[in-house]
């Protein structure tokens, strides 16, 4: 309990018991066996949160939130994954929830706030761009003012749950400055306008996740103008600031390392003990190192709470969390393949065959070390910390 009066164990058990008595039984299989979560089970999910009080963990109560304490959203988070529910829908509770909150003007909150908490409205994000990825102020997407309407022409790429989304927060250029940072307006697009074709990008685990967006022409009315024009990049970096402890939810991973244990046990047979041996010490290996992100996470949480400088402590957990997920995969692809190759086939949709998962998890956690910050560019903001360069 804090100064406050806050029963940090009592919540944790009100969040568990919530998670296992409301949270649906296929919501909560699909996301137990490794599925692909989409539209349906999120929003699905993300109502019955609404109508509980918890639809905005994040949001200031007088938006619709809870209000509650950083070290309250840390652990409804974990409860939600120890308990195998799904994580809330990030793009438009995470990001631009708060960017809105923080920038936007009242009719802005009034139109799309309740749509974001309540689930029924699907947001992307149009950030990436052919050549502007980790290095997005170099985007070239172009939006000119012509009245009270912005035209837009470019292409976004990488663009995940575009195929399901209604609503695209996107950067675009409308003016050439010195600095390419200067010059970002951030604008609010519907998917439907005319002008827009998506088509999908086709990734190894043959799961539809990211898509390519094209915008030719496309007509976006100016009051979908977040902020003023030319300061995108601040409110990007607003969104980013706001996120800077994701990473520090450790929960993920040690639900996969639980998993990952039971695909060793159920899987040895006779005459393979050493193998056995040899998978169980790699992932004894894992859960050491997993321990240790877990203390940095929960000390970057309290340094937080005091309002100290985090410094590169953001970047270290992200950089070890996407690893450390990407091993488990590989324990756990190691643990069944030789038993299950011989089935993998490409498969349509969200149901590979029973007992695939795995496989479909290995080859969509390539992406783990790319999204968010790739592991390169952690590896130069830690070197510019350590080094001065």
């Amino acid at each position: 309990m804090d100064a406050a009066g806050t029963d940090y164990a009592a919540f944790r058990a009100e969040v568990r018991e919530f998670c296992l008595t409301r949270c649906p039984a296929d919501i909560r299989a699909l996301v137990a066996r490794g599925g692909k979560l989409g539209r349906d089970a999120w929003s699905r999910w993300q109502r019955i949160l609404f109508d509980h009080g918890w639809g905005a963990p994040n949001w200031p109560r007088e938006y619709g939130g809870t209000g509650w304490d950083l070290r309250q959203r840390h652990i409804f988070d974990e409860t939600l994954a120890e308990s195998d529910c799904p994580p809330q829908y990030h793009h438009g509770l995470r990001h631009l929830g708060p960017v809105l909150i923080e920038y936007g003007t009242e009719e802005q909150k009034r139109r799309f706030l309740p749509g974001i908490l309540d689930g029924s409205v699907w947001w992307c994000q149009g950030y990436s761009e052919p050549g502007a990825g980790s290095d997005l102020a170099s985007l070239k997407t172009r939006a000119v003012r012509e009245g009270d309407k912005y035209v837009v022409d470019g292409q976004k790429t990488w663009t995940s749950h575009a195929q399901e989304a209604d609503m695209m927060y996107t950067l675009v250029r409308t003016s050439q400055e010195a600095k390419k940072q200067q010059g970002i307006t951030l604008l609010l697009i519907p998917l439907d306008s005319p002008g827009i074709s998506i088509r999908p990008i086709r990734t190894i685990d043959n799961w539809q996740h990211v898509n390519e967006v094209f915008l030719d022409g496309v007509r976006v009315p100016a009051e979908n103008r977040v902020g003023e024009e030319g300061q995108g990049w601040s409110y990007g970096k607003f969104l980013l600031h706001h996120e800077r402890l994701a990473g520090a939810n450790v929960a993920p991973l040690l639900r996969q390392l639980a998993r990952t244990r039971r695909l060793i046990e159920e899987g040895a047979t006779e005459g393979e003990e050493g193998r056995r041996r040899a998978l169980e010490h790699r992932l004894l290996l894992a859960e050491a190192e997993i321990t240790g992100v877990r203390a940095l996470g929960h000390a970057a949480l309290e340094a937080t709470l005091r309002r100290e400088p985090l410094g590169n402590t953001a970047a270290v957990i992200k950089l070890t969390s996407a690893n450390l997920m990407q091993r488990l995969d590989e324990i756990a692809l190691d643990a069944t393949g030789h038993r299950l190759v011989s089935r993998f086939r490409p498969v349509d949709g969200n149901a590979p065959p029973e007992g695939m998962e795995w496989l479909q998890n290995y080859l969509y956690g390539r992406v783990r070390t790319i999204y968010g910050g790739s592991d390169e560019v952690q590896k130069n903001l830690l070197a510019r910390t350590l080094f001065g360069h």
